[in-house]
């Protein structure tokens, strides 16, 4: 498959002088890159999406994360096809992933989840589908991943992969896959830094995405981080993206508003020193603000 580069727009007629070009990106295993901020649309209301969606496409970002269960597929393809239309953007330069729901497990129900999926944005194609888990008590997601295979052999879907996936589900998926999943997206933010999936990623050539990146605002509140934030003069949302950004992990954080919309982009230009990095890491209490993966079915 062909690569797909994150564009320079310092030299593109259709961008404004003042938008900032989109952030760096990491290749993942199909040849793809996945931009290493993204706009994350859990629990965005559709009412809401396209607006948004807009503002985020104009402040430069590419990287759009929806899944079916969010509700907000349809109005984020009518606001891809606005900008399109507008000339702010082109389709080549965004990147879409949804996620297949857990009653669309096995083969022949992934496919029509991805098609659905797929009619209700209005896209030929996706950039990366996911499963959104792994629901272990249905027992189906190798027939579910060999569905995932059977689209992207067809061109229908640029890469796949998993999400919210613990390495013992991992270890069994690759003991029966084709393909390796180019992406497992998981809760990972300084409460919850999954140390031991990132290291079984990078063992296999997969792509760590944090989704709540913020640890749904608890991250905000967190003394020893407000501490160091304050040391640094600086934002603790933007601390905390930083962080992820130099450990290479793609976020998608939500935002409701232009101006965190835009600052959670435009992160300082200069990369955390070890020091830092190592306070952050300290953070760490294996808290949760999500589910466990175990337990979701």
């Amino acid at each position: 498959m062909s690569s797909k580069s994150v564009p320079d727009h310092s030299a593109d007629h259709r961008a404004d002088q003042s938008t900032p070009r989109p952030p760096a990106a990491v290749r993942l295993n199909s040849g793809a890159e996945l931009p290493l901020q993204g706009f994350g649309l859990y629990k965005v209301p559709a009412t809401d999406t396209e607006a948004l969606v807009r503002t985020a496409i104009a402040a430069g970002y590419r990287l759009f994360d929806t899944a079916r269960f969010y509700g907000n597929e349809a109005a984020l393809g009518s606001a891809i096809r606005r900008a399109i239309a507008d000339g702010l953007v082109t389709r080549e330069e965004l990147f879409i992933t949804s996620k297949l729901w857990n009653d669309e497990h096995g083969f022949e129900a992934s496919q029509k989840g991805f098609t659905a999926s797929l009619a209700r944005l209005g896209l030929d194609y996706l950039d990366l589908y996911l499963i959104h888990w792994p629901s272990p008590a249905q027992d189906k997601y190798l027939d579910t991943w060999r569905g995932f295979e059977a689209l992207l052999a067809q061109g229908r879907v640029r890469s796949i992969g998993v999400s919210n996936f613990l390495p013992e589900h991992l270890d069994r998926l690759l003991g029966a896959a084709d393909i390796v999943p180019a992406v497992n997206q998981i809760e990972l933010h300084p409460l919850l830094q999954q140390r031991e999936a990132r290291a079984f990623h990078e063992r296999h050539g997969i792509a760590t995405q944090a989704w709540s990146p913020l640890a749904r605002g608890k991250a905000l509140q967190d003394p020893a981080l407000l501490a160091l934030a304050a040391e640094l003069g600086a934002d603790p949302a933007e601390l905390i993206l930083r962080w992820l950004r130099d450990s290479g992990i793609s976020a998608i954080p939500k935002a409701s508003s232009a101006e965190r919309i835009r600052s959670n982009l435009e992160l300082p230009q200069q990369a955390l020193s070890s020091q830092v990095l190592d306070r952050i890491s300290g953070l760490d209490r294996a808290q949760r603000v999500g589910s466990d993966p175990r337990s979701v079915s």
